[in-house]
């Protein structure tokens, strides 16, 4: 099986995709930790945003015509005040932070270094565009969530890896379905952060 192949776009390029970047988030988010009983209508908004901001980053993964994996970023000062307030609490200027918003990839395209693909153009975007820091945040459920599989293995070696440190000083929660209960909960995401001179 050929590695898929990657494309970088911006903006409202991202349109095309719109759809299947919808379908794989709902796809790769219903496995845990997330367990996101996937809405189509929040997708739209939530896709909209980034495809309205003329700064918004993309990498695309594709197996053929088919949309596999995807990473995105956009500056932190342009996302919702979920994600803004703890910066802006702790003293950070969010206007130089970048934020990656997601990375998803299909099972059966993992532990081929797509991942790290993903990182390292996300990184060096932020890099190139003068942000001091990049930030992703990730939610953390208890260790004895009963839908947590045996062989689950989170990414904190990967992230820690790359530079990126969990930060529990800088946390929010947000509220989504999961996929055995009847309404939305609040969720803990703690994020994670990296000095980009570093």
């Amino acid at each position: 099986m050929a590695n898929p192949t990657l494309s970088i776009c911006r903006g409202r390029d991202i349109i095309p995709h719109l759809p299947a970047l919808a379908r794989l988030r709902i796809r790769v988010f219903r496995d845990y930790p997330y367990l996101y009983d996937g809405d189509a209508a929040y997708e739209a908004s939530y896709l909209e945003r980034y495809a309205a901001n003329p700064e918004s980053f993309f990498v695309l993964a594709f197996d053929g015509d088919t949309l596999v994996g995807a990473a995105t970023g956009q500056p932190l000062d342009n996302e919702v005040d979920d994600f803004r307030a703890p910066f802006e609490a702790a003293g950070y200027r969010p206007a130089g932070i970048f934020y990656y918003g997601e990375s998803v990839l299909l099972p059966e395209f993992r532990g081929r270094g797509i991942g790290k693909a993903f990182m390292e153009a996300r990184e060096r975007h932020a890099k190139s565009a003068g942000f001091g820091h990049a930030a992703f945040c990730a939610v953390e459920r208890p260790l004895d969530h009963p839908l947590k599989p045996d062989d689950y293995r989170p990414l904190h070696d990967f992230w820690n890896a790359w530079g990126y440190r969990r930060t529990p000083s800088l946390s929010t929660t947000f509220a989504w379905k999961d996929i055995e209960a009847d309404e939305e909960t609040d969720k803990p995401m703690i994020f994670w952060l990296k000095a980009l001179d570093s």
